[in-house]
């Protein structure tokens, strides 16, 4: 007896579980289906991700050779780098932006290196090193012509302990000042960048010669 009961009880769970199965099977189907569908979608966008780097490094490598060659020419592969920012991905994207600057500016196309330089502060997928180059960069090349006050807001957090460009930025600060008739801070940034161990020779004695040019 004890048999047939448990016969009779195994039969109800496979016919439970027949059912079951018809009414859940094509949901777990999809699933699975879903499951291997992004599955294959992420492998397929990390290799997209992967093949667009590798072209824009060949791209960008074949512009930096160029640019080196004697008598190249330079806007034209400035130009080239500006395409390559266009359409790479994030980091070669700062990177050919930055480049496409610096020809601009090496060329006399100081509008067109700001305009780049500008791109790259505002580009919150940038990494903070670059976008505090492109700021330093900006306000550096802007020095002659931008509004003082505006340029002085922008450097100012750039001075401070522990930024990557914190001495470039305060000679930039520096020379703010000046631009702002503010002698006396400029003068005690000078001294203090004359003074400071931490900076470079050619530093030193840069801020010194232009402190002393300053008066007492």
């Amino acid at each position: 007896m004890p048999d047939i009961f448990d016969e009779v009880e195994e039969d109800l769970r496979a016919d439970r579980a027949r059912r079951l199965a018809r009414r859940w099977g094509g949901v777990a189907v999809g699933v699975a289906l879903l499951a291997l569908a992004a599955t294959g979608g992420w492998q397929g966008w990390r290799w997209h991700q992967a093949s667009q780097a590798a072209t824009a490094a060949s791209t960008y490598m074949t512009l930096h050779r160029t640019a080196e060659r004697e008598g190249a020419d330079l806007p034209a592969t400035a130009d080239g780098f500006a395409a390559l920012s266009r359409e790479a991905p994030t980091g070669y994207r700062t990177l050919a932006r930055l480049r496409a600057a610096a020809l601009k500016a090496e060329t006399g196309d100081a509008a067109g290196a700001l305009a780049l330089w500008e791109a790259v502060a505002a580009d919150n997928d940038a990494d903070r090193l670059y976008r505090d180059l492109a700021t330093l960069l900006a306000v550096g090349h802007a020095l002659d012509a931008g509004d003082p006050a505006q340029l002085a807001a922008r450097i100012g957090p750039l001075t401070v302990a522990g930024n990557p460009w914190q001495a470039p930025a305060r000679e930039i600060a520096a020379l703010v000042a000046i631009r702002r008739g503010d002698t006396a801070d400029a003068r005690a940034r000078l001294q203090a960048l004359a003074t400071d161990a931490t900076v470079s020779p050619t530093m030193r004695e840069r801020a010194q010669r232009v402190a002393a040019g300053l008066g007492s």
